[in-house]
């Protein structure tokens, strides 16, 4: 890894002065295109990263990871829009590790300013700014920025190889290109000679093509409308492969178990694992070991058999209760907060008549938990490493892969697979390193190394907890004053040390993300972020910083309603309508849907919640009732505003599984620690959401946005909020910390 350190280190700094106009060869570096990772073979053609045309048929190049999310239909979608192609005619890979892949989004979302109120000059420097994902080879997927990311450059590829195919067309048969069309994968000829695109694809390789130009919405026929996902049939029928499902001939299965304290392994014998039926071999991997047999569960039942003692203390506060008291400790810092990206007018004096609300909420570290554990497949034979691997980060993956088999990054070849979930677990690099050091010890042989629900439970790196502290002001009916001190261990900190060797300094938004930027009309607010020591295994959870935010923001807003005598869906609209329009429709919205009267009948209780995050604003209400003393969510409905809804099924599903995902964490979900281990190691003691506990969700989709924003994670951060206020609406209890069945019996 210090390797790979190195060559990213040095790349930030150079994009950095590039960025800043510092260096005229660095610019230029920043801005021209990354080479074409893709390879033609004979008689096929590839008209740009993104498009490979062979006599069969057409690809789409998607550098972005298939995590169920839909990413690969909506690709295809903005590339045959374009090229006038159907989407069955498209065929969609996962890209190779490249630069010519690098998210153009993804350090946008890092920048420190709110968001929807940017003015053009800020937007600008955005874009200039995410040029540096090529210097820092970003292929990553993440951020909620796959559409962001690919709404403009697929577009303009596909058009870009029409144009290109038409320019071909036009020589074989002397016309003009103008007077050309193209329809379902041909170019047609005004006296109608249709020419296959694979027919042409060669040709077509041969010039540059001209400048083109988008076509505008109004003539979209495939983007803006419902589309059958191209992921759906082989996941339906059972054909799809996940990183779980790779085989290969001769290959053995492994499983691992590493320290549980995240040190050392003083000790370990596993002879008696050797006698055991189908047990082959066990590695000493340094921190833990590895067990290979002739199937998965074998190994997995091995590892019980190994003799170990486990080294040092963990590098970390031991308990719970010690990494929440080095939070309590930032707070001591009044005068260096890590942050204070909202700082409007004066919130040291509360206006006069106000009425005063304070309040601390807390919550929990969380695990990812996705349905398919981590896995990963290596082949080490020789100079060359071959690696199979659902993960969010391809070049990250291959070059940390390559430095642990300490060969070049060009004698790896990285295939990413389907993924059962990441939701960032698997923008990580250690499963798929521990696959590889396994592949080391076997060599020539193919090894499938899968973790038990206890080893990825127990090893994963957290959504951090975190404790905020607020003071709110209220008069004449609506919010006057509200200051908030947040303090959490930095998760940014915590990843980029581990992904590139360093961490920047400065502020860390993460810590303060969807509260300092929340669209609310306060004239005097402040929010203000503590970063805590305490560096427990922390990694990019679903939401990241918004998750906790929003329900502290949101949850004490109605506290602030409540105190000012207001309908808490009246007030949060009278706070946004003048501060940004898309922020009060979806509450108004959201409003008519539910028919909210801010009225509820005994035993039924009702709570809205808006939270701003990833560029798009979310309203809900979530309905619960008291049915014989447990607590049923009876039913739920969702306004959202992402500018543009490419593919308005896909947005209507992710802001349900958003939901889904943030009612699970709110409900149910905690990671603690004693004597630096996780407590929790599978789903009895980490309750996720079960399919009867899901009320029925109803969605409505605005368009008011100019620009179109993440919809992946943006769903999340409003659950846990609207829960919790039906809840006090329901019971007159005003719940502040997660998860909330500490507090109350929900049905199941």
């Amino acid at each position: 890894m210090a390797k790979i350190g190195k060559i990213i280190r040095r790349s930030f700094l150079f994009g950095a002065v590039a960025i800043a106009g510092g260096a005229a060869f660095g610019a230029w570096y920043v801005a021209k295109p990354a080479p074409n990772p893709l390879k033609p073979g004979e008689g096929e053609a590839t008209l740009s990263p993104y498009v490979f045309i062979t006599p069969e048929g057409i690809q789409l190049v998607a550098p972005h990871a298939e995590m169920g999310q839909g990413v690969m239909t909506t690709w295809a979608a903005l590339l045959a829009e374009e090229l006038d192609v159907t989407l069955d005619q498209v065929k969609v890979i996962h890209g190779p590790p490249a630069a010519a892949y690098f998210n153009t989004a993804l350090l946008m979302e890092g920048l420190n300013t709110k968001g929807y109120d940017d003015s053009a000059f800020q937007h600008a420097m955005g874009e200039m700014m995410s040029k540096l994902g090529k210097v820092l080879r970003l292929q990553v997927t993440g951020g909620s920025t796959a559409m962001r990311d690919g709404y403009e450059k697929l577009r303009v590829a596909g058009a870009s190889a029409r144009e290109m195919l038409k320019d071909a067309a036009a020589k074989q048969l002397g016309v003009s290109a103008s007077a050309l069309k193209t329809e379902a994968g041909q170019v047609i000829a005004p006296d109608g000679t249709a020419l296959r695109y694979e027919d042409l694809a060669l040709a077509a390789t041969e010039e540059t093509p001209r400048d083109v130009e988008l076509r505008p919405r109004s003539e979209w026929k495939i983007l803006g409308q419902a589309q059958p996902r191209v992921d759906l049939p082989s996941k339906s029928t059972g054909t799809a492969t996940f990183g779980i499902d790779v085989r290969l001939p001769r290959m053995k299965y492994a499983s691992v178990r590493m320290s549980p304290r995240r040190g050392t392994m003083e000790k370990m014998d596993g002879r008696e694992a050797l006698k055991l039926p189908g047990v082959e071999k066990v590695i000493d991997l340094g921190d833990g070991y590895a067990v290979v047999a002739t199937n998965t569960w074998l190994a997995i039942q091995a590892l019980d058999a190994v003799e170990v003692e486990w080294g040092d203390q963990a590098p970390y506060p031991h308990t719970t209760e010690e990494i929440f008291a080095s939070m309590e400790v930032a707070f001591l810092d009044e005068e260096s907060p890590n942050s204070v990206l909202r700082d409007d007018g004066d919130v040291t004096t509360m206006p006069e008549g106000a009425t005063v609300v304070e309040a601390e909420y807390r919550t929990p570290f969380l695990t990812h938990a996705t349905m398919e554990p981590m896995n990963a497949t290596a082949w080490f034979d020789g100079p060359k490493l071959r690696v199979w691997s659902g993960n969010q980060g391809p070049l990250l993956t291959r070059d940390a892969c390559a430095a642990e088999a300490g060969i070049d990054a060009e004698d790896v070849i990285l295939e990413t697979t389907l993924m059962g979930g990441g939701f960032g677990r698997r923008g990580e690099l250690d499963f798929t390193l521990l696959a590889t050091r396994v592949a080391k010890a076997l060599p020539g042989t193919p090894v499938q190394v899968t973790w038990s629900r206890e080893e990825d439970m127990t090893h994963d790196f957290y959504r951090p907890g975190s404790i905020a502290r607020m003071k709110g002001g209220v008069k004449d009916g609506k919010a006057v004053l509200l200051s908030a001190d947040i303090a959490a261990p930095s998760v940014t900190a915590s990843a980029l040390n581990r992904w590139m060797g360093f961490a920047p300094s400065g502020p860390d938004r993460a810590i303060t993300d969807a509260y300092f930027n929340a669209p609310y009309g306060i004239e005097n607010m402040r929010v203000r972020g503590f970063k805590a020591e305490a560096n427990p295994p922390m990694g990019f959870w679903r939401s990241v910083g918004a998750s906790h935010n929003g329900f502290y923001l949101d949850g004490f807003m109605d506290e602030l309603a409540v105190a000012a005598g207001e309908d808490p869906l009246a007030f949060r609209m009278a706070m946004t309508r003048d501060e940004w329009e898309p922020a009060y429709a979806v509450l108004e919205a959201v409003r008519d849907m539910s028919g909210w009267t801010g009225q509820t009948p005994d035993g039924v209780g009702r709570g809205v919640s808006f939270v701003y995050s990833f560029g798009c604003p979310v309203a809900m209400v979530i309905e619960v009732k008291d049915e014989d003393g447990l607590i049923r969510l009876t039913n739920s409905w969702i306004a959202a505003d992402p500018g543009v809804a490419l593919d308005p099924g896909i947005v209507e599903t992710q802001l349900t599984g958003g939901m889904a995902f943030g009612l699970s964490a709110a409900i149910g979900e905690e990671i603690t620690f004693d004597d630096g281990i996780a407590q929790q190691s599978n789903f009895f003691d980490h309750e996720h959401l079960r399919m009867s506990m899901m009320p029925p969700v109803q969605v409505k989709i605005l368009e008011n946005q100019e620009r179109i924003s993440g919809i992946g994670e943006p769903g999340t951060p409003p659950a846990a909020p609207a829960l919790a206020n039906a809840l006090f609406d329901l019971t007159g209890q005003r719940i502040r910390e997660l998860p909330l069945n500490k507090h109350f019996d929900f049905y199941s």
